[in-house]
């Protein structure tokens, strides 16, 4: 059944650091996580190989570092971004910090079979 999961504003708007909120429902098909980093704060650049990932701003600014090239991309609340799969990525809070939403496929999980 549809059900509302958590109030993102007052997340976001919490001192706290770190994963603030994760998707948990049983038989989802989706990952969701709501994540603040402090002022300069940053999730070191990394490529994500099999998953395509959407990226929600929701509070504060940052940069998103796209690639090896180019300029970091800005981020502000309100903008979203795809981050398609094989791309590397890295992202920056700004002065005020920043929280930010993402959504992607659920990974399936370790299976432990039976040896044959």
């Amino acid at each position: 059944m549809p059900a509302a999961l958590c109030d993102i504003d007052a997340l976001a708007a919490a001192s706290a650091t770190g994963v603030l909120w994760k998707l948990t429902e049983s038989g989802r098909q989706l990952d969701a996580n709501l994540v603040r980093l402090a002022p300069g704060r940053h999730i070191a650049p990394h490529a994500e190989p099999d998953l395509d990932v959407l990226v929600l701003v929701v509070s504060g600014a940052g940069t998103l570092a796209a690639g090896t090239e180019g300029e970091p991309l800005p981020l502000a609340a309100g903008s979203l971004f795809w981050l398609p799969h094989g791309s590397t990525r890295g992202i920056t809070a700004g002065d005020d910090g920043l929280a930010y939403l993402t959504v992607h496929r659920r990974r399936p999980g370790m299976q432990i079979g039976r040896a044959r």
